[in-house]
């Protein structure tokens, strides 16, 4: 075997088991009133989408979900003012995850059963995947203290609705 064919096959069997491994993306915290924006937006749309679930889905799995994302939301939203009004930070619009969720919530209005049941997994999926990891990233070092203890305490529920957010969409 020649040096190239040998060390091409030593480097493929060590990166092939790795294969399944997915690959966590490094993301930078927002600015303060910026996380606060991104922070609301998740809020809004997992109050929005949780009772429009409600009200359009007949899949237990689906209404089981909607019902904790309220709760989660709710309670997300009040410590999330506390936090805000603690740290003297204004709500500034997030440029990205507001037009995200208003989007997935036009198209949700659209849709019934089956299709509706489809989007919204797929759409708690995607800002799920975004929310866990602007939590993540705030947590560790974003700027302000109070701000920072929200994103800490919000992360571990972040990382449970992103699991189930995961298997609602038939991932995992």
């Amino acid at each position: 075997m020649t040096g190239i064919r040998r060390r091409t096959v030593l480097v493929a069997s060590f990166i092939a088991p790795m294969a399944h491994i997915p690959l966590a993306l490094a993301v930078d915290a927002l600015p303060d009133a910026r996380f606060v924006g991104f922070a609301q937006a998740v809020n809004d749309f997992d109050l929005a989408s949780g009772q429009m679930a409600l009200q359009r889905s007949a899949n237990e799995n689906i209404r089981g979900y909607a019902t904790r994302a309220i709760a989660d939301a709710n309670y997300d939203a009040s410590a999330l003012s506390k936090s805000s009004t603690e740290a003297g930070v204004s709500y500034a619009p997030d440029g990205s995850m507001g037009p995200k969720t208003q989007n997935l919530l036009a198209q949700l209005n659209t849709l019934q059963g089956p299709a509706f049941d489809t989007a919204f997994a797929q759409g708690q999926l995607a800002v799920q995947i975004d929310c866990e990891a602007q939590y993540g990233a705030y947590s560790q070092n974003g700027k302000s203290g109070p701000l920072r203890r929200f994103a800490q305490v919000a992360l571990p529920k972040a990382k449970e609705r992103l699991d189930l957010a995961r298997r609602l969409a038939g991932g995992r």
